[in-house]
């Protein structure tokens, strides 16, 4: 089956499908079109907005043209999409996830030098989703793939989230046209160019042999960087010529998507630097889908996303992030 077709067959019902309310919010049990429902979980501190049907609409249009691919240099292998998300909806979109979805600013401890250091996370996070030993049944609940009953105590030291379906929507499309599976979606924002992520390879053996991952772009342009990892000579050898060229450098606008696939996560490094100057000011939002083969995948992400900082949320009035508190 094209993309295409399954595309027309992902978008048709949804003006037909019926989506429970919080009960909170509603009527127990009531019913409701996609437009004004909500994502609700135990461990969600507040209901996260399905989306508009306009974003929907606008999103029926992925990807906006079609795909370069990057693979020149040893062991690269990427899709870049200019854009993915059409122009117009792609800032719809930025505003409306900055707007409702709660963030984190994780701190962690790590070693250095022998000595514990704690590390503040420069950049907001929050992440949804479970590996594939585990699923949320129809309550939301956790339950073992394999038993189909209760996970064990023991598998989760932080309790997994599902993905709500301002992003699941995004997910499923990505699905479409990658021709992968996601199961995870790691969400950061950016609030200027001091906020950044060093260079780094996403090559845990929880996300298996050469993981597919779809990376977003949404809201103000940063540079993506790229460099092969370092080859280490065999012993009693020289280094080998390696042949490669100078670091890559993708200037990822609003919209844009790169998909790294193959052998890229084992043998590349890729960073968001700080940024100065012009266009430095405005907040960035990156979305990433994967797929986590092995329980770890789930406590990594939410330990190192999540964590158990305060909740953030997105202050329109004041233009900015600040801590969010129950009322």
């Amino acid at each position: 089956m094209s993309n295409k077709r399954k595309l027309d067959l992902f978008f048709q019902p949804t003006s037909q499908k019926k989506i429970r309310v919080n009960p909170e919010e509603g009527d127990p049990g009531a019913t409701s079109t996609t437009s004004g429902a909500l994502s609700t979980h135990s461990t969600f501190p507040f209901p996260v907005p399905h989306l508009p049907d306009d974003i929907i609409e606008g999103l029926a249009s992925v990807p906006a043209c079609d795909a370069k691919e990057i693979n020149d240099q040893p062991e690269l292998d990427l899709l870049y999409f200019q854009p993915y998300i059409p122009k117009g909806v792609e800032r719809q979109l930025f505003d409306f996830l900055r707007g409702e979805l709660f963030f984190y600013r994780v701190k962690y401890q790590i070693k250095r030098g022998g000595f514990e250091t704690e590390i503040n996370t420069p950049r907001y996070t929050t992440v949804f989703g479970v590996d594939t030993s585990s699923d949320f049944n129809d309550d939301g609940d956790i339950i073992d793939n394999q038993s189909n009953k209760p996970v064990p105590k023991d598998r989760y030291t932080y309790a997994p989230r599902p993905i709500p379906q301002c992003l699941d929507h995004l997910r499923q499309l990505t699905e479409i046209f990658t021709g992968a599976e996601y199961n995870f979606c790691l969400v950061n924002y950016y609030a200027n160019g001091a906020d950044s992520i060093s260079y780094h390879s996403d090559d845990e053996r929880f996300l298996g042999p050469d993981p597919s991952i779809a990376s977003f772009s949404l809201g103000a342009t940063r540079d993506f960087c790229m460099k092969h990892k370092p080859i280490t000579p065999k012993a009693g050898e020289s280094p080998p010529e390696q042949n490669l060229k100078a670091p890559l450098k993708l200037p990822l606008a609003s919209g844009d998507m790169v998909l790294m696939r193959g052998k890229t996560q084992s043998h590349w490094l890729h960073s968001i630097p700080k940024r100065k100057g012009k266009g430095s000011e405005g907040g960035r939002i990156n979305i990433t889908f994967r797929k986590g083969v092995k329980p770890y995948a789930t406590q990594n992400y939410m330990q190192y996303n999540v964590g158990d900082g305060n909740v953030w949320k997105w202050d329109a009035k004041r233009s900015e992030m600040r801590e969010w508190k129950p009322q």
